[in-house]
């Protein structure tokens, strides 16, 4: 079954064209509980992992509570290039795979530690049959098995990341009715911007070259605000994820290189 995003309440371009020059696509996941299998795009399904490849651990010295190191990490996602429109990774991959050690970090704001992976399917010839399990695990950082339904949907940039002026007219036209139901889809997603709910946009830059970085990746703890919820389901969080209180964590890569390392950011 599709999943399908209602219509927002009113096309905020219409309104101020200039929002034109802020503005991108993302790829909405909306998971579902099911069965995926290594061959599926999925949350919290198994990785078309290779079989002579090591598996990924933590080995941060940064946990909340002192636990054995190190600690394998878990499947969070698994996006394949053809269910993604905003895929964006490495030329001549069509993978993502992304992993977190599902723990506390205080070096992370008290988050699991996230890792990024990309490949080419038809590299995989023999694939893990079982990977390791982690002896200790933070339950709501373990994503229940869940297919995806990817739909893509335009947004708006965060109105705290828009010029001055800007920024201030939208305010006053729609308030926090922009930020909440006009410009940025909740949930699991690809690309897209972050919603800074929680503190002014951080500075997001790679600490490998110093560029700016941009949003990847979204885990979520819900589909968000009513308006954002699909036609087709009734409220639902089938992952089973909460970060923080309810937030979301917000994966950025860097533009000038994939084997830059990730950051992250929950708001």
């Amino acid at each position: 079954m599709t999943r399908t995003t209602p219509p927002r309440p009113l096309d905020v371009a219409a309104v101020f064209p200039e929002l034109g020059a802020h503005t991108t696509t993302a790829t909405r996941l909306h998971p579902r509980p099911g069965a995926p299998a290594v061959t599926d795009s999925s949350i919290g399904g198994p990785l078309l992992w290779p079989a002579g490849e090591p598996w990924p651990v933590c080995d941060a010295d940064d946990h909340d509570d002192p636990v054995p190191l190190p600690t394998p990490m878990i499947p969070v996602a698994q996006v394949y290039r053809h269910d993604a429109p905003d895929f964006a990774g490495p030329p001549g991959t069509d993978v993502l795979q992304v992993l977190w050690c599902p723990l506390d970090h205080l070096d992370e704001g008290y988050n699991p530690l996230v890792r990024v992976f990309w490949r080419r399917a038809a590299d995989v010839t023999r694939v893990l049959a079982e990977p390791p399990s982690p002896a200790e695990v933070h339950e709501e950082y373990v994503p229940a098995p869940c297919v995806v339904h990817p739909e893509r949907v335009r947004e708006y940039d965060y109105i705290g990341s828009l010029p001055g002026d800007l920024a201030a007219r939208v305010r006053e036209r729609f308030g926090s009715r922009y930020q909440y139901d006009l410009s940025l889809a909740p949930g699991w997603k690809l690309g897209g911007f972050a919603n800074w709910s929680l503190t002014d946009p951080l500075p997001m830059d790679c600490e490998a070259c110093g560029a700016p970085m941009t949003l990847l990746f979204t885990a979520a703890s819900s589909e968000g605000p009513a308006s954002w919820q699909p036609v087709e389901d009734a409220p639902v969080t089938p992952t089973g994820v909460v970060i923080g209180r309810g937030y979301s964590l917000y994966v950025f890569g860097c533009p000038a290189s994939f084997e830059h390392p990730v950051a992250t950011a929950m708001q």
